[in-house]
């Protein structure tokens, strides 16, 4: 899929949220998802001894808290610069389960790629 204008200022959102939020070991990883209308919800990962919250799992939960019903595309990257990463598998599956037509941007943050998550459930 091609990376549209919308998708790179998806991706500088994201930045921003991990630059401004991620400042701890409890905080490290941004996501930020947009909805066909165009709505931006973001959050941040939770770590914590028992595991931890994704931020692809707080997104959704702030989506709902925003009655926002369907993402259209979401990406997660790293904290202190790190690049665009790909949800994990247990996020993929959530992720497909829930908006089986969402778009993923999944790194090099230098030459992002959008991929259906569809794809990204099947490679497991």
């Amino acid at each position: 899929m091609t990376m549209r204008d919308t998708d790179r200022a998806l991706v500088q959102a994201a930045s921003a949220v991990a630059k401004l939020r991620c400042r701890s070991a409890a905080h490290t990883l941004a996501s930020a998802a947009r909805t066909a209308e165009g709505r931006v919800v973001s959050g941040v990962n939770v770590v914590h001894g028992s595991g931890g919250a994704c931020a692809e799992v707080v997104v959704l939960g702030t989506a709902a808290t925003q009655g926002l019903e369907q993402l259209e595309t979401i990406v997660t990257v790293g904290d202190r610069g790190r690049d665009v990463v790909a949800p994990c598998e247990s996020c993929r599956r959530l992720l497909a389960e829930r908006f089986p037509t969402l778009r993923v941007i999944v790194g090099p943050a230098d030459d992002p790629q959008v991929r259906p998550i569809t794809d990204l459930s099947a490679a497991g």
